[in-house]
């Protein structure tokens, strides 16, 4: 790999990205940028590329802090700094890995040194060499939250903050925060979103001649970095250059009352939580206006950093998409560019139609707006369902028949129309999702920090203490003294300090809750397709995705139907695309559920030697038939009998309705080895509710008796 970055200015297109890159080099008090895309699309490379186009810094000699010799940080660690020699070096690009441990992002203390010898030795991390440069974090949303919450609080407050057993480091912790990642990977939470101060969604072009010059460029500088950098090098430098004038400019740009009131405008019309996207907002405004080279904010301005700072800021479920209403925005624009009253004054109205420019409008909109609108829609309205009842009602028909719907015949006016899948129906719409159930892996794991099993985790709740496997973790204080204590004589202790050998050290053992793999095996055949049925048993699937999301699991899920079973999800952290496939799975046909109860066993076979630590959780959504082939359902309990042997935790949630009940999905639960559990039984309310009602039951009953006692 050659060390000569790819030029800046080399890359094709990402003209967004480009834009909320520059202005964070500009003023990283707009708070970083988080990078959305597709793989492949140079989100890398370009962030890299930056680095190069940062002005050069000034540092104190000897400071490991890259303290500022004009305002050095009266807290560092290397302090205090009085009249410094200090030299020029470029400022710095560090990248934090993926499974990065907490103590190397703030550093670590030497904790044998701090309680033998009474002296702070402090190792600095990663947000120390990043100070004043840029940190870059590839892949952000596979960080740990807690990773995610100490980088993102460091680049808030800029300074970071190292607190372990009453010994305290602090430092300054300015940098430019970039943060890339690939939806489809997982998502970050709404939280965490919100403190990226812009973001960038990009994807790779489909233009068939700019994807060809990316090719061409890239090929290029594969043969000869060097040269081919050179080509870009007075572009880079002109860059550069005007970073730098934005930079001396910035102080100087006025923010008006006008533009104010449009920046906080439009964030109230979006309806985004806190103050956060205001100031966010401004910043940015402010930022685009010295890289125009004003001293002024423009409405344009205005309307450029509403498209950086708003859109992640709008999501209030995992399965919404990112993104912003473009009409929306420009009416906003439009009613405070006329004023800080939006409704209009008697006069202008007295005066006649309004401005010039809205005479047509006015005239356009009534009639666009009266009847043509209003006949239009309706023709199509009341023709579409009239046109689609005999397509719709002949699907109906074959998926409500799913008790046995190989006897439903379709229609014979179309027999020519239904070719193979005759009898599939297409998908219907999930309930509204709703709290759930909390389903738990028995035993006590050692898995991904999260939110829904117990398990042995790097936080938590401090349970016992154990001698370090390998380098010392959280020390346990008090255990570590009373290892050391009853040999303090023999060692010879003549003074304050105690006197500690290696093997007295003790660490903390906490007990937290780690995050699952979710697997769900869904019936889709014809025995569920009954539309009512499907919306709930959909909208139940969702609520358990959304739980699934918010306790931090991963997700997979296989569908069975007709004569076998499909890995619809392979196991992944992103839920919204769970949701899509959900939304999008159609029903009919025979149940195979052997096949999906094998195909889940096997997919949980290559999944623990891809991470053995992180348990899994069956959900098998059915109603416990199976059909299709002899022996069926006794194929089905056998491939059950599987999970049982190996212990792995289940959850049946049972589908059946009707008023007679066969009872199956039970028997199915009892084979796993697990639980089954109703459609009304999931929901969280729904359980208390039943216990509610069972304990005033139990009170009007106890009433009653005694009422009778006295009257007796």
């Amino acid at each position: 790999m050659s060390d000569v970055r790819y030029p800046f200015t080399a890359i094709v297109g990402m003209a967004d990205l480009r834009l909320g890159l520059l202005l964070n080099a500009v003023s990283p008090a707009v708070g970083g940028v988080l990078v959305r895309g597709e793989k492949g699309t140079a989100k890398s490379t370009m962030v890299r590329a930056l680095a190069g186009l940062l002005p050069s810094i000034a540092t104190v000699d000897g400071c490991r802090f890259a303290c500022d010799p004009a305002a050095p940080d009266p807290q560092c660690p290397d302090g205090p700094h009085v009249s410094p020699p200090f030299s020029e070096r470029p400022s710095q690009l560090v990248e934090l890995p993926v499974g990065v441990a907490e103590d190397r992002i703030v550093g670590s203390l030497d904790l044998e040194r701090a309680l033998a010898e009474g002296v702070k030795a402090y190792e600095p991390g990663l947000l120390a060499r990043a100070h004043r440069g840029v940190l870059y974090i590839d892949e952000v949303n596979l960080l740990q939250d807690h990773v995610v919450d100490l980088l993102l609080d460091a680049a808030a407050m800029g300074r970071s903050y190292v607190e372990r057993e009453g010994v305290s480091v602090r430092h300054a912790a300015r940098f430019l925060l970039v943060g890339t990642m690939n939806p489809e990977e997982g998502e970050l939470r709404p939280q965490l979103l919100d403190r990226f101060g812009l973001t960038v969604e990009i994807a790779a072009t489909r233009d068939p001649v700019e994807r060809a010059e990316v090719v061409r460029r890239r090929l290029a500088y594969d043969v000869d970095p060097a040269g081919f950098a050179a080509r870009f090098a007075e572009e880079e430098r002109a860059l550069a250059e005007r970073i730098t004038t934005a930079r001396e400019l910035l102080p100087k740009v006025e923010l008006p009352d006008v533009a104010l009131r449009q920046i906080t405008a439009v964030c109230a019309a979006f309806e985004v939580d806190g103050l956060r996207a205001d100031i966010v907002m401004a910043r940015t405004a402010v930022a685009l206006a010295a890289w125009d080279g004003r001293t002024e904010v423009l409405e344009e301005d205005v309307r450029k950093a509403a498209r950086l700072a708003l859109p992640h800021r709008r999501r209030r479920n995992p399965f919404d998409a990112p993104g912003l209403d473009e009409e929306q925005l420009e009416r906003t624009l439009e009613e405070q560019a006329q004023g800080d009253d939006p409704e209009p004054d008697p006069e202008p109205e007295g005066d006649g139609p309004g401005p010039d420019g809205d005479g047509p409008g006015n005239g356009d909109g009534p009639d666009g707006g009266g009847p043509d609108g209003g006949g239009a829609p309706d023709p199509s309205d009341g023709g579409t369902p009239e046109a689609t009842a005999p397509d719709g009602t002949g699907g109906a028909e074959s998926a409500e028949g799913g008790d046995a719907p190989a006897q439903q015949p379709v229609p014979a006016q179309h027999p020519a129309q239904h070719p193979a899948p005759a009898r599939e129906s297409s998908p219907v719409a999930a309930g509204d999702p709703y709290r759930t159930r909390l389903f738990t892996v028995r035993g006590t794991g050692h898995g991904a920090q999260g939110r829904r099993s117990p398990a042995e985790t790097t936080g938590g709740h401090t349970v016992r203490a154990r001698r370090p496997q390998g380098a010392l973790g959280r020390l346990h204080l008090t255990a570590t003294l009373q290892a050391a204590a009853p040999h303090q004589a023999a060692r010879g202790r003549s003074g304050r300090a105690l006197v500690l050998r290696k093997d007295d050290f003790r660490e903390q053992v906490c007990q937290g809750r780690e995050s699952n793999l979710v697997l769900f095996v869904v019936d889709a055949s014809g025995s569920m397709a009954a539309r009512q049925r499907m919306t709930a048993v959909k909208g139940a699937v969702l609520s358990l995705l959304m739980d699934a999301y918010q306790r931090r699991d991963k997700i997979g899920m296989i569908t069975f139907r007709g004569s076998g079973a499909e890995l619809a999800l392979p196991p992944t952290s992103s839920v919204e695309v769970g949701a899509a496939r959900l939304e999008s799975l159609p029903t009919g046909g025979r149940t195979p559920l052997a096949a999906g109860l094998l195909r889940a066993h096997e997919v949980l076979r290559v999944e623990r030697l891809r991470d053995p630590n992180r348990r899994p959780l069956l959900v098998v959504v059915t109603d416990g038939r199976a059909t299709g082939g002899r022996d069926a359902l006794a194929q089905s309990h056998r491939a059950a009998a599987l999970f049982a042997a190996q212990g792995a935790a289940s959850v049946v949630l049972d589908c059946e309705s009707g008023p007679v009940r066969l009872g199956l999905a039970h028997t199915l639960a009892g084979l796993l080895g697990g639980t089954a559990v109703s459609l009304d039984e999931l929901r969280a309310e729904g359980v208390a509710s039943l216990v509610r009602a069972n304990r005033s039951e139990n009170r009007s009953e106890s009433r009653s008796t005694t009422t009778m006692r006295k009257a007796a």
